[in-house]
This record gives structure tokens, C-alpha cells and sequence, in this order.
């Protein structure tokens, strides 16, 4: 069982940046992922890490400005989010699947987090 907790929601401008943060019991054997929720809309694939770090993915829309890491000793996952726009406001879940990356992407998901909300005004 591994129990993540996200950290770092909050509001901020447009144009501005947040790191949030997701603390694991036991993940470092796990692919991660970031994933959001917008009111109204269906939860999305945000970012997405391997188990080691050495490879990262993201959607379209957040290339170029958000960032995920990880630290397996600290048993901590980063999402950096810089030029946030009104758009990104949603409720930010991390995620963990010990099937790999590619799993995390379409959504097969072991494990999830209760959620940070992100609030960016415009």
C-alpha cells in the first residue's frame, strides 16, 4: 500500500509559479505521475516520470512550463509550474502505477492522492 499526500495547491496570478509537492510511504519502485481536474471536466494527464527519473513526459499544453522530479530518497515527487494560466486551475492529484510510465499516460493507476487545488486568477 502506498499512501501520497500533494502539497503546494494554493492561488496565484497569472504568469506566476508553484511547486507542489507529493510525499510517498513507498514509491520509489513506482512510476509517477501528475493529474488534474478541472470543476466541470474529467481528470487529465498533466506529467509523468519513470521510476528512476531519467524520463519525463507531459501534455501539449504544459510542455515548456511545468517540470515533474522526483527524489526517491526523500520519497518526494516535484511538480515545478511556471506561466501558470487561468486554464491550469484545477485540483492536482499525483499518481504512482508500478507498470511503468506508459500506464501512468493512459490513466492505470495503482495508487492516488486526495488532491491540492491549484486557483490561477486572471
Amino acid at each position: 500500500q502506498v499512501q501520497l499526500v500533494e502539497s503546494g495547491g494554493g492561488l496565484v496570478q497569472a504568469g506566476g509559479s508553484l511547486r507542489l509537492s507529493c510525499t510517498g510511504s513507498d514509491f520509489s519502485s513506482y512510476a509517477m505521475g501528475w493529474f488534474r481536474q478541472a470543476p466541470g471536466k474529467e481528470r487529465e494527464f498533466v506529467a509523468a516520470i519513470s521510476w528512476s527519473g531519467d524520463s519525463t513526459y507531459y501534455r501539449n499544453s504544459v510542455k515548456g512550463r511545468f517540470t515533474i522530479s522526483r527524489d526517491n530518497a526523500k520519497r518526494i515527487l516535484y511538480l515545478q509550474m511556471n506561466s501558470l494560466k487561468p486554464e491550469d486551475t484545477a485540483v492536482y492529484y499525483c499518481a504512482a502505477s508500478s507498470l511503468g510510465p506508459s500506464t501512468v499516460i493512459a490513466g492505470s493507476i495503482d495508487y492516488w492522492g486526495e488532491g491540492t487545488l491549484v486557483t490561477v486568477s486572471s
